[in-house]
């Protein structure tokens, strides 16, 4: 029975490997990066031994598809984007130990290795199957070439790999009514041969493992599909693809295939542990083998049965590696009420915000945090970013720090003053202080990442309240060395804020750090540990700098312009999806001549009285002025269409509209936007009653 460890010697973290087909945005940052970014940091701070690793995922179908798509190299999209999300990272302060990529030698090398083992082994098993083959482009379709309709749910975008709608995994052979992405065409089967890992032998495995030893400290939306999957039955996988991109298979018959993505992609855990070990001079073989180790993935929920149920049978194959002690799957992040979207641009990219919003990564970082979809799906709004920032960051923490920064230049010169007699509120204040650190600690160790950093903000509100109830700027006027003791305290309380907010908030734990001055101090080295154990963090007589500012208020006209550009992608989108009216039954020509189309000019109009659409209008046909009523009150005005040239029809027999008898039509149509607008005939030379024709 598995056993969650309670004092590991050392830690491996995980983060998923991102596909290099795209820049990253804000749903892989609340999903993955930052809460894993939140663990590492949080136990380097509390002294332990970890290895943070990740790197570009760069052999995925995913890879090919933009490569043909831009008409460019595998090789050209993974060198572009994988240079993107990596800066990406590091603008945002994600510290991992070691960024690799798949494309690395080193990963190669222990990708192949790992196959040949499990194939020597006798863990794989051989069979030749009909797969879906694409006739026009001449190649076999894997994964997300195909698309097709879920037999599970239904859903008519499936991929070949997977149901992004109800998360089931899929071979490509499931899906219903199947077309090929690459030509649109409805493949073929072609027999051909691989490598399958017989998932079902690892059944009883699995259960114990997992269903017994880890019920209860698993999320339950990761044991629970877990447990669907191994109810359910589990059967062989592929573990290579017919593919021209990726690892080749090592053995002989592998000739034109390649690992699947999904055996090779956790193995650049163990690879990119490697890179890091040979550079800093470690051993890597503790971080993956020794059992006083602790493993933890930080993945999205789509990635679930890969790292809990394939990777660890491939690693209980190959023997000698130690399982995941957790794999704190997080749900998906929404924008704005709508999925995050790649392919509709429906999502905020990292290198674009900070475009937006230089120097703000901690503000992003914050609400991602706050709003972290840990057990459900959450929606990411700008308007909740704009409020996190004002009300909470700019309000609560910033002012804090301002205040007493500002006071503590203005009594004395920067310097801590040395407290006197401690009042009851000071040492329940002071108390209170030392019991962060371990609440703090508590939400993290439970990966209640969200709870956590609401404790860090909860610390800068005993500050304010502190200083709001003992009011040091009314008291310095009649008792100078009350001021002393009442300033001390809360620069305690500020030093607490600028160690224990560095996994939340890494750039302003900086800022905060540089102006209580601990860069340069003596007591520089105060630990997380120390905000519970001492009173004094930050000694008497030493020099604080001035403020600076942590965070600025974001103005109403930045979100605004936020919504604007988003409000354009979904036009755009709805748009390129709009499928054109189907043309009506065909008339002949002498249908046609039947119709008297005349210029005419509108002359007067109004509402309809008690309707929403409706326009009464007076119209100049050159014939007569005749009322026609119209349902265009919506996108005009009466006062914009008095004096419009319109083309009508003249001979549309009457009809009663809300009392008023309508004697003819306004052509409207569409423009691109979706806005209705006039079909006017030229202006110039076209008299009233002239046809059309």
């Amino acid at each position: 029975m598995a056993e969650t460890k309670k004092n590991p010697s050392r830690y491996t973290i995980t983060a998923a490997l991102p596909y290099t087909n795209g820049p990253i945005h804000i749903g892989h940052l609340a999903g993955v990066y930052v809460p894993a970014d939140i663990y590492a940091r949080y136990l380097r701070l509390t002294g332990k031994d970890v290895a943070f690793v990740c790197g570009s995922d760069e052999h995925g179908v995913a890879i090919s598809m933009k490569a043909k798509k831009e008409g460019v190299s595998p090789t050209e999209i993974i060198d572009k984007y994988h240079a993107i999300i990596k800066k990406s990272f590091k603008d945002f302060g994600i510290t991992f130990d070691n960024y690799s990529r798949t494309s690395a030698a080193v990963h190669h090398k222990t990708a192949s290795e790992f196959f040949t083992k499990l194939y020597e082994q006798g863990d794989f098993i051989e069979e030749t199957t009909a797969q879906l083959y694409d006739e026009e482009a001449k190649q076999f379709l894997a994964d997300r070439f195909v698309i097709g309709t879920c037999p599970k749910c239904g859903h008519e975008e499936a991929y070949g790999d997977q149901c992004e709608n109800c998360g089931s995994s899929l071979n490509a052979t499931d899906l219903i009514n199947p077309k090929s992405t690459i030509t649109g065409s409805t493949p073929t089967t072609k027999e051909t041969k691989h490598w399958f890992l017989p998932l079902d032998r690892y059944e009883g495995f699995l259960r114990e493992w997992i269903l017994e030893g880890h019920k209860g400290d698993w999320k339950p939306n990761v044991y629970g599909q877990c447990k669907s999957w191994i109810d359910g039955g589990l059967e062989p996988r592929a573990v290579t693809r017919d593919l021209d991109w990726g690892i080749p298979v090592p053995v002989e018959g592998g000739e034109g295939k390649v690992l699947y993505v999904w055996f090779d992609a956790p193995i650049g855990y163990i690879s990119s542990t490697k890179e890091w070990a040979e550079r800093e001079g470690k051993d890597w073989e503790p971080y993956w083998k020794d059992e006083n180790t602790k493993l933890v993935h930080f993945i999205g929920k789509d990635n679930i049965v890969f790292h809990c149920i394939i990777f660890p049978s491939i690693l209980k194959a190959h023997g000698g590696y130690i399982l995941p002690d957790n794999v704190p799957a997080n749900e998906f992040l929404n924008l704005e009420g709508n999925k995050l979207s790649t392919s509709k641009n429906w999502a905020v990219w990292l290198h674009e915000y900070l475009e937006e919003f230089p120097d703000m990564q901690d503000v992003l970082r914050y609400t991602l945090t706050a709003n972290a979809p840990e057990t459900k799906d959450n929606d990411f709004t700008w308007k909740d970013f704009q409020a996190r920032n004002n009300n909470e960051l700019v309000a609560i923490l910033g002012n804090f720090i301002n205040r007493v920064v500002v006071l503590t230049n203005k009594y004395y010169g920067g310097e801590v003053p040395a407290p006197g007699d401690y009042s009851e509120v000071d040492k329940e204040t002071l108390q209170a202080l030392h019991g962060f650190p371990q609440t703090i600690s508590n939400s993290i160790e439970r990966y209640r990442f969200r709870e956590a950093g609401q404790e860090l903000m909860n610390l800068a509100r005993l500050g304010n309240k502190y200083l709001a109830d003992e009011e040091p700027w009314k008291v310095i006027k009649q008792d100078e060395e009350r001021v002393k003791t009442i300033m001390f305290v809360a620069l305690q309380i500020a030093t607490g804020l600028a160690v224990l907010s560095e996994p939340f908030l890494p750039f302003t734990s900086a800022k905060l750090k540089k102006i209580v001055n601990l860069g340069t101090a003596t007591d520089n080295h105060i630990k997380w540990k120390d905000i519970a154990e001492q009173d004094i963090v930050l000694a008497p007589g030493h020099q604080i700098n001035k403020s600076v500012l942590l965070f600025r208020k974001i103005e109403d006209s930045e979100i605004q312009k936020q919504l604007d550009k988003l409000q354009a992608t979904k036009k755009l989108n709805e748009n390129e999806n709009k499928t054109p009216m189907p043309q009506k039954e065909t008339i002949t020509f002498d249908d046609f001549t039947k119709l008297d189309m005349r210029v005419g000019t509108i002359v007067a109009a109004e509402k309809m009285p008690k309707t929403k659409k409706l326009l009464v209008l007076k119209v100049d046909t050159g014939l007569d002025t005749r009322t026609i009523v119209s349902g265009i009150a919506e996108s005009f005005s009466p006062e914009e269409v008095v004096g419009k040239k319109v083309t009508v029809l003249v001979n549309l027999a009457p009809r009663a509209l809300r009392g008023v008898e309508s004697e003819g039509m306004i052509l409207m149509t569409e423009n691109s936007d979706g806005k209705l607008v006039f079909v006017n005939p030229d202006e110039d030379g076209v008299g009233n009653g002239e046809g059309i024709s």
